[in-house]
C-alpha cells in the first residue's frame, strides 16, 4: 500500500508513520532523512541538492522530486511506502503523479492550531543528552533539570510559540490544499488527532481499512 501522511507541523505525523511502518512492514519516506542521505551517498541528485546549499539556497522542487523519485526506486519500496513531508505543495503532488506513482490512501492527521502551538510550545529538550520532555505531558521531576543526565532543559527555536506560528501559516498556504486536491481523487481519510497518541495511532490504523 502505498500512502501520503499528511498534518500540520506537531500533529504527529512521524509517529504515526513509524506505527503504520510496523503494522505494514513497509519502509517510511521521510523528506529530510532522503535528502541527508542522498548527500552522504553522493547520488546525482544529492550532488544537485548540494551545491545548492553550499550557495545557502532552498533546495528546488525539481530536485527534491528527483531524490524521492530514487528513493521509492528502491526494492524495499515494491511492497508499499509512507510519504512523510512529501508532498508539501500541489506541484509536487502533481509531479508525483507524472512519475506515474499510485497513492492508494491519503491520511490526513488534523490536529487544531491552538493545540499545535500548545504541544510545539511545552517542548524542552536537554543540551546534553537530547532527551525530551513536555511541561504539561512529560514532565521532569526537576524543572528545568534532565532526569537522566541533570543537564539543563532548552526551549528549541523551533518550537517558540511565534515559529509555530509561522509554520502553521505556511502549511496552511502551502499543503492544506492537499487536502482538496487528494479529496476530488477519493483518497483522502481525516483522522482527528487525539490527546493520547495511542488513540491517535488506533484511529490511523482503522484508516487504512476505510
Amino acid at each position: 500500500m502505498n500512502i501520503i501522511l499528511l498534518g500540520a507541523p506537531g500533529a504527529g505525523k512521524g509517529t504515526q508513520a513509524e506505527k503504520i511502518c510496523e503494522h505494514l512492514n513497509i519502509p517510511t519516506i521521510s523528506t529530510g532523512n532522503i535528502i541527508r542521505e542522498a548527500l552522504r551517498s553522493g547520488t546525482e541528485m544529492g550532488k544537485k541538492a548540494q551545491s545548492y546549499l553550499d550557495e545557502g539556497k532552498l533546495v528546488p522542487d525539481e530536485v527534491v522530486i528527483g531524490i524521492v523519485q530514487e528513493r521509492l526506486a528502491q526494492d524495499d519500496c515494491k511492497n508499499g511506502f509512507v510519504l512523510d513531508g512529501f508532498p508539501r505543495t500541489i506541484p509536487q503532488a502533481e509531479a508525483l503523479d507524472h512519475m506515474g506513482v499510485v497513492i492508494d490512501k491519503v491520511i490526513d492527521i488534523q490536529v487544531a492550531d491552538e493545540d499545535v502551538i500548545q504541544r510545539m510550545s511545552g517542548r524542552r529538550i536537554c543540551e546534553k543528552c537530547g532527551a525530551s520532555y513536555h511541561m504539561q505531558y512529560n514532565k521532569p521531576q526537576v524543572e528545568g533539570v534532565c532526569d537522566k543526565c541533570a543537564g539543563t532543559l532548552v526551549q528549541r527555536k523551533d518550537d517558540h510559540p511565534d515559529t509555530v506560528k509561522e509554520r502553521l501559516k505556511v502549511y496552511h498556504e502551502q499543503t492544506e490544499p492537499l487536502e482538496e486536491y487528494y479529496q476530488k481523487k477519493g483518497k483522502l481519510v481525516i483522522v482527528k488527532g487525539q490527546e493520547d497518541v495511542k488513540d491517535t495511532t488506533r484511529l490511523t490504523l482503522a484508516a487504512l481499512e476505510v
